[in-house]
């Protein structure tokens, strides 16, 4: 494993990428600790943060392009820059069931399978968990 990959990057896949592993990882944080804390509210801030930055990022990053410079990840980082206001707003609503449903879609489809997608060999990810 090495970061050069990633280090020799453009910076907004280096930006794109070290948000997602830390939104990643405090998801995990996320699915472990009690729910409805204020460390749960104040990480879950955070992630949500995390999440827009990544998606927003994702507007930056043009290495597939399947409809000119476009690919389905963009597509992605529209449904996830929607679905989060949802989330958040169904959590301050108290519809707790709501809230965790589109969280832990949003975690697993824009972070873990997208995430897994990065891993496909001739990706930089690849390179960076695997070598070239």
């Amino acid at each position: 494993m090495s970061l050069a990959p990633l280090l020799s990057a453009s910076p907004a896949i280096q930006f794109h990428a070290f948000a997602a592993m830390a939104a990643f990882g405090l998801g995990l944080i996320q699915f472990a600790a009690p729910k409805g804390t204020l460390p749960h509210r104040t990480i879950g801030w955070v992630w949500v943060a995390l999440m827009i930055v990544v998606s927003v990022s994702a507007f930056f990053i043009h290495q597939i392009r399947l409809w000119g410079p476009w690919s389905p990840i963009h597509l992605l980082a529209i449904f996830t820059l929607i679905v989060l206001p949802i989330a958040v707003w169904q959590a301050h609503r108290h519809a707790v069931d709501k809230h965790r449903n589109r969280m832990v879609a949003l975690f697993i489809g824009a972070l873990a399978i997208a995430g897994a997608f990065t891993l496909l060999p001739g990706r930089i990810m690849h390179a960076v968990a695997l070598g070239p």
